[in-house]
């Protein structure tokens, strides 16, 4: 599955598609569901159909760094970064972080309804569902986890855009797992990630003042 050196993306998704195609088969579901594999080079891609039914389905493949929580992951050509087919990814990493917090906040879900007021009702303000993310995730190593009850919504929005106002003016926002010191002790990193400078999500902010401006707006 490799091309020199490195894990070929391309292959590795035929490879996969040949082994879903061979299985599917013995599946139960084949009986009454459709399955027809969409053509992409960097993911695994298929539609499930049942009369009026339909379903897309996207497999991206990732790879695990040791035995830690980050992985490096495929990545369709739109979401390429910098042309890498296997940037790295934080997600489970975050993940973990929400279950951690889920099992401790009184209310369960209010953290979560903090991040889809902002991530949709301020869609288009600028601001991407990342950034939301991180900003939601700093906020919640900070405010006592007591406090995240029904009754104190409107205080944890108020929280969490107090905090992206003071990020703005410092012209700085930490990317919450790298050097990140608050995070439970269950998500693994690797060792060389725990030792890295920060990364400043609002770097850009620092060096063009018209979108800095533009931001604070």
């Amino acid at each position: 599955l490799c091309t020199g050196s490195y894990l070929d993306v391309e292959k590795t998704s035929h490879w996969f598609y040949q082994l879903v195609r061979s299985s599917w088969l013995h599946v139960p579901q084949s009986y009454s569901w459709h399955l027809v594999f969409q053509p992409c080079n960097l993911s695994c891609q298929f539609q499930l159909s049942k009369g009026n039914e339909s379903l897309a389905v996207e497999m991206l493949f990732g790879v695990r760094q040791g035995d830690s929580d980050i992985f490096v992951v495929s990545q369709p050509p739109e979401r390429q970064l910098q042309h890498l087919s296997w940037p790295e990814t934080y997600t489970v990493a975050e993940a973990k972080f929400f279950w951690h917090i889920a099992r401790q906040v009184p209310c369960e879900s209010l953290h979560l309804k903090c991040l889809q007021v902002f991530t949709c009702i301020l869609r288009g303000t600028g601001f991407s569902s990342s950034i939301w993310k991180t900003l939601v995730m700093h906020v919640l190593t900070t405010v006592p986890l007591s406090w995240w009850r029904r009754r104190e919504f409107a205080g944890r929005l108020w929280d969490i855009m107090a905090h992206l106002h003071h990020c703005l003016q410092l012209k700085r926002l930490e990317h919450f797992v790298l050097s990140n010191k608050r995070l439970p002790a269950e998500i693994s990193l690797p060792l060389a990630m725990r030792r890295v400078e920060p990364l400043n999500l609002f770097e850009h902010l620092a060096r063009d003042p018209a979108a800095h401006r533009e931001a604070m707006r």
